[in-house]
């Protein structure tokens, strides 16, 4: 291929969100998948008066993307859900003291980063499916390279050969990977339940109940054995009785709080806004549910870091 055949900086554009979805499920991390690709981006635009054509402009895309990633992932320790990290806790004030260390648990992202805007449903419950935080958490139990076939042949639906040329080896290899990880996954999500498709009736009673502070009404949207986290506190509660418990007593600071609502790796979700002494609202946390048998057996709370809100392009700030 010659310098005037090398793909323009919109060419590679095109592949941002995609290659956002692949390097969020390989990393867990919203902000690290934006580091990621943004470094794919440079190398790629540095590379691209090179690029020969012997693969497409995609594949070549994501051989760079998958170096990247392993080349953060060395010497990481793997990012978990709050619930692997430690047992659950009872609702009282004590139980804050733990605060999970930076970069230790698998952060949300916003679903317009990562699912097509146009898609048949079929393939994009499939790929709201593949960014569930359940499956990513379940994905960094896997070794890197494992990691990277996974999401390319399960998810992704390359061809084992195609697999075998980016990650530079055999098909057989490939496969004996595959294996593997499908073997570790299934161990992993033994016991998990299958989540709801339709929930967005769920989500306006959960923010009907939240925004009037009815915790009776609250607790009636959750299974008896439903589970609440709250990083960056290693702290996380099991069953509806301390759930309910923890609104009712430490968590009473956020009565009086409005929620929008939005998604969330392919869950519903609702952004928390706290009463802001100085008035208004201000950014607390973002809330992502799962559903399953027409209640909520998750809440994932992720508390603002002054970043979040915005990665969602939600409200900074809302008025009184």
């Amino acid at each position: 291929m010659t310098l005037s055949q090398a793909p323009t900086s919109d060419e590679l554009e095109l592949h941002r969100r995609e290659l956002t979805g692949y390097c969020y499920r390989m990393l867990g991390s919203a902000y690290d998948a934006e580091d990621a690709v943004q470094e794919t981006m440079i190398r790629s635009w540095e590379a691209s008066g090179r690029f020969e054509g012997r693969s497409s402009v995609r594949s070549w895309l994501y051989r760079i993307a998958t170096n990247v990633c392993l080349d953060m992932l060395r010497g990481r320790k793997r990012r978990a859900a709050p619930v692997e990290l430690g047992p659950a806790c009872p609702p009282v004030e004590e139980s804050l003291a733990g605060v999970l260390p930076e970069g230790s648990w698998v952060s949300p992202i916003a679903d317009e980063r990562v699912l097509p805007p146009e898609s048949d449903p079929a393939e994009l419950f499939e790929r709201r499916e593949s960014i569930r935080l359940a499956f990513v958490a379940a994905l960094q139990h896997l070794p890197p390279r494992q990691r990277a076939t996974l999401i390319l042949c399960e998810v992704l639906r390359w061809q084992a050969s195609e697999v075998a040329a980016l990650l530079d080896t055999s098909v057989a290899a490939v496969n004996s990977a595959l294996q593997r990880a499908r073997a570790t996954l299934a161990d992993v999500q033994a016991g998990q339940p299958e989540l709801d498709r339709d929930q967005s009736d769920l989500l306006a009673r959960y923010v009907d109940a939240f925004e009037r502070y009815d915790i009776d009404a609250f607790i009636e949207l959750l299974h008896e054995d439903a589970i609440q986290s709250m990083p960056p506190f290693a702290m996380w509660l099991r069953g509806a009785a301390d759930i309910g418990a923890w609104m009712r007593g430490v968590g009473a600071g956020c009565e009086g709080s409005r929620l929008i609502t939005t998604s969330a790796n392919g869950s519903p979700a609702a952004a928390q806004y706290r009463i802001d002494p100085q008035g208004g609202f201000r950014p607390w946390g973002l809330h992502v549910l799962d559903v399953s048998d027409g209640r909520i057996c998750e809440i994932h709370t992720f508390l603002d870091d002054g970043r979040q809100f915005a990665q969602f392009g939600l409200p900074t700030h809302l008025p009184g």
